[in-house]
């Protein structure tokens, strides 16, 4: 079984991109499980003083022992302000650490989203891959997926039912399963 850790940057329960999270759960192909994170508003904002072995806030160390077990990450991003939300920077910093022994070193992780603007978020998601890259983790640049005008796009549709975003997850999720076969080899 390929496990796949899904990070959504919209804390909000009725977000789009939590939407296209969902979709993308329910859209895994055989022999894969995505799970999506529910506590990324639960890390503190990082701190070196309190990250120190055997005083870690249990937060941060179960989101570091779920990236640990996973075999990729797929990140789901709105943009804020032209860039990925801060919860979502905050989680990079956790998994970042500990230096040199970061659990995203070497896992393949892929960066998608929706945004109101012309551009589907891209900006973020171009943030959300440099970060995660810089954190250790196996970016993968060739699959993507932005989608523009959410607000609009989605006001009366699911992503679920939206027979072009389901085309595009379910490539996207094929690339990621398949980096994550090359990584394992």
């Amino acid at each position: 079984m390929t496990t796949v850790l899904v990070l959504v940057g919209s804390l909000r329960s009725g977000s789009i991109n939590r939407q296209i999270a969902e979709t993308a759960v329910a859209l895994a192909p055989e022999g894969v499980e995505l799970s999506i994170y529910e506590g990324l508003g639960d890390l503190p904002f990082y701190n070196e003083d309190v990250d120190v072995e055997g005083s870690v806030p249990q937060g941060a160390a179960a989101f570091r022992a779920a990236i640990t077990a996973a075999d990729a990450v797929l990140v789901v991003t709105p943009e804020h302000n032209g860039t990925m939300p801060a919860v979502l920077k905050n989680a990079v910093d956790w998994a970042s650490r500990p230096y040199g022994a970061s659990p995203l070193t070497g896992k393949p992780l892929v960066a998608i989203g929706s945004a109101f603007g012309q551009y589907g978020g891209v900006w973020a998601q171009d943030d959300a891959r440099k970060s995660f890259g810089i954190a250790g983790a196996k970016v993968l640049t060739e699959v993507s997926l932005a989608i523009p005008g959410s607000v609009v796009r989605f006001a009366d549709t699911h992503p679920k039912d939206d027979a072009e975003v389901v085309e595009k997850l379910t490539v996207v999720l094929g690339g990621l399963v398949a980096a994550t076969t090359v990584a394992a080899a």
